[in-house]
């Protein structure tokens, strides 16, 4: 525990170092947070006044880019990490990724849909839509854009799958050595306490139609999520995906232990083919993560899709060439490493930045993230078998501030827009990264809370780790009687 703390002190300065300026109260609220609730009821509109009705453009595009979310973890992660780790345990990861993603399907739209988007306070919503009630092909959902909306049913399909690939992702920081049912039980908590609180406080609010002016203003804060309210700025999920699972990913690999062996086997990929057909499809999926989270098909889907593709291209370059320099060979492991750092990095900010602006981020965390892939994991000494903590978790909290940076108009970003103005507002920097250094510390606090109580009582109950033996054999077989390879 020890390390953990450790590591929760860092974090802590790199987040909190921010926050020393206070909030500035009357800051005006963030454009569009990222993915947005389904509007609530304004009042009567006059009778002239047709009410929206989708757009069939924006709805097909919403329905790709769910689709794309898809593909990033069935396939695309169940490939990454499979290729990462050892040939005995390849079958495991896969089984892994589609189960969780199979679960938290089922469990988005039991409670999790409404638990995450309706109103109840700022860190939790209600079950007024559980088991997805009133929800019919004729509801709509609230885009940024006011009198813009879509089918709610593709807005809960979207977000289906960020409810999904979030616990998927903190497999890799304990990959080889959990019990499959320990896996499966910790999801449920972890996703019921960690994700959906963080869903809400980041992303819920009753929409753009329900702002006229300043009075409206204040009712719609008050109902909003904790962080939106405070003008956290994460239109793709920096904080709510990457961070909170990132953290949870470190807890369950220094609660889990290390794998036999550690330090003193070898236990290299047993595919990097596998895994660069596994980043790549990442890479393709996280158009529709990123672009997707506008909710329309317009100019803003478009910037936050070429901000994905260079952020992405700038990190690639990034950490091969610090590789390069600093071990004499770049590798295709750290070509894919950076890829997926530089993702990270600009989903918070993809949609609030200008293309400049995502370079930067791009060529800056791939360093960031090397530093904790291969200095300080071996320096505090914990097992995070495939970097989860390292990459997502590091690159989440850089890529968090630093799109309280870039939005800046001055350095080429969108601004924050005022709602009531109905145009961007005055960019303010101490209170702009004070609501980041917020949301940042909010996902660390609340992640490891809930992973090491999850952790813990899925210990007591069921027990975490499989047996030596087992461990030994490799998990495709002694878990799932299968093995993925005959030859």
């Amino acid at each position: 525990m020890k390390k953990l703390f450790s590591i929760l002190a860092l974090l802590a300065t790199l987040g909190l170092g921010l926050a020393a300026n206070s909030y500035a109260e009357d800051a005006a609220p963030a454009a569009a947070a990222a993915v947005v609730a389904p509007a609530v009821e304004a009042a009567p509109a006059p009778a002239a006044t047709p009410a929206p009705t989708p757009n069939k453009g924006d709805t097909a595009w919403m329905l790709i880019s769910t689709v794309l979310v898809t593909l990033m973890v069935i396939p695309g992660l169940a490939l990454f990490y499979g290729g990462l780790v050892r040939q005995k345990n390849m079958l495991s990861v896969l089984m892994q990724t589609f189960m969780i993603f199979s679960l938290m399907a089922v469990l988005w739209a039991i409670y999790g849909y409404s638990v995450a988007f309706t109103g109840g306070n700022p860190y939790f919503g209600g079950l007024a839509k559980a088991f997805l009630a009133g929800i019919t092909p004729d509801s709509i959902a609230a885009t940024f854009s006011k009198g813009v909306v879509i089918p709610e049913l593709v807005f809960v399909a979207f977000q289906l799958t960020f409810a999904a690939i979030t616990p998927a992702l903190i497999i890799g920081a304990f990959a080889e050595r959990m019990k499959f049912s320990a896996i499966l039980a910790f999801m449920v908590l972890w996703f019921t306490f960690a994700y959906l609180p963080m869903a809400h406080m980041v992303w819920y609010w009753d929409g753009p139609d329900a702002i006229s002016d300043a009075a409206s203003l204040e009712t719609v804060l008050a109902n909003a999520g904790w962080l939106w309210a405070k003008g956290a700025l994460d239109f793709a999920g920096g904080t709510v995906v990457h961070i909170n699972a990132g953290v949870a990913g470190l807890v369950g690999a220094i609660m889990v232990g290390k794998r036999i062996g550690y330090g003193k086997e070898a236990m290299a990929p047993h595919s990097l083919t596998l895994t660069m057909v596994g980043a790549a499809l990442l890479w393709v999926g996280w158009f529709g993560f990123n672009a997707g989270s506008n909710l329309e098909a317009n100019g803003y889907a478009a910037l936050a899709l070429v901000n994905t593709l260079i952020a992405a291209g700038a990190a690639t370059l990034s950490w091969a060439f610090a590789e390069w320099l600093l071990k004499g060979k770049p590798s295709m492991l750290g070509a894919a490493s950076g890829a997926v750092a530089g993702l990270v990095a600009i989903t918070p900010a993809c949609g609030f930045v200008g293309p400049m602006g995502a370079i930067i981020i791009g060529l800056l965390v791939s360093p960031i993230c090397y530093f904790f892939v291969a200095k300080v994991k071996y320096w505090l000494g914990y097992d995070d078998a495939l970097d989860v903590f390292g990459i997502h978790a590091m690159g989440g909290v850089f890529g968090a501030l630093a799109t309280g940076v870039f939005v800046n108009p001055a350095l080429g970003g969108m601004g924050v827009y005022d709602y009531v103005a109905n145009a961007v507002g005055e960019y303010n920097f101490a209170a702009q990264m004070t609501a980041q250094a917020y949301a940042v510390a909010t996902a660390v606090v609340v992640s490891t809370v809930v992973s090491v109580l999850a952790f813990k009582l899925v210990d007591i109950v069921i027990g975490l780790r499989v047996s030596e033996e087992s461990e030994r054999e490799g998990l495709d077989t002694t878990e799932h009687g299968e093995r993925a390879y005959h030859a």
